[in-house]
């Protein structure tokens, strides 16, 4: 991981905050071959006795299914949107363009959940996604037959954190005036553009008291 100690959070709590705001995180293992398998998945995380972990599904049966029987070290990728940012609205021109971003990268070792856990997971995951109670699309609302045929081709896992790293690079080696212009030039963009502009006022206050 790029690594540079003026791109690092030193709040936990918001690198932690970061990975709940984006939960589609990639999973990375390696089979028996030394082979590397990825899946995209949404993650719950969990916390117990001091502990972090981390909680998903996958479909049975799949090579990174197997990968993940085979080799219990994962590697889960937390990312956000990222932003080109050219040297042509710095000061000094004669510099190279860069891309700012934010990613946690959480090693940890995994294992699977049985089936009533597996359940337990579902439930839990849809109630957190939807965010309503009412909502038609909980597990609970759904019918039994079809939860049934569901859970058999799904297999649940929990990954027990060991290790988080993580780089949120926003342009904190550049001076004010250099953050400033950057800011302005991002906020006239596309989306993503724009959200890594206001991750960048939002800590212009500690960067520059």
């Amino acid at each position: 991981m790029y690594s540079l100690p003026y791109y690092k959070e030193q709040d936990a709590a918001i690198v932690l905050e970061f990975m709940k705001q984006h939960p589609f995180a990639m999973v990375i293992a390696v089979d028996a071959t030394n082979s590397p398998v990825a899946t995209q998945v949404p993650v719950l995380l969990k916390e117990r006795d001091g502990e972090l972990y981390l909680q998903a599904h996958i479909m049975r049966q799949t090579d990174h299914h197997k990968a993940m029987q085979q080799n219990s070290h994962v590697l889960v990728v937390f990312t956000g949107p990222s932003a080109y940012v050219s040297a042509s609205w710095y000061e000094d021109k004669q510099q190279a363009s860069t891309w700012n971003y934010q990613a946690v990268h959480v090693k940890g070792n995994l294992q699977f959940l049985d089936d009533a856990q597996l359940l337990l997971m579902l439930d839990e995951l849809t109630a957190y996604f939807e965010n309503n109670e009412t909502s038609p699309a909980l597990y609970k609302h759904l019918p039994q037959d079809y939860v049934q045929r569901l859970s058999k081709a799904i297999v649940a896992f929990e990954i027990k954190v060991t290790g988080i790293e993580h780089v949120f690079k926003l342009s904190q080696n550049k001076d004010r005036k250099n953050y400033e212009h950057i800011i302005g030039h991002l906020g006239k963009g596309n989306a993503d553009e724009q959200y890594i502009a206001n991750e960048m006022e939002q800590r212009k206050s500690k960067l520059f008291p």
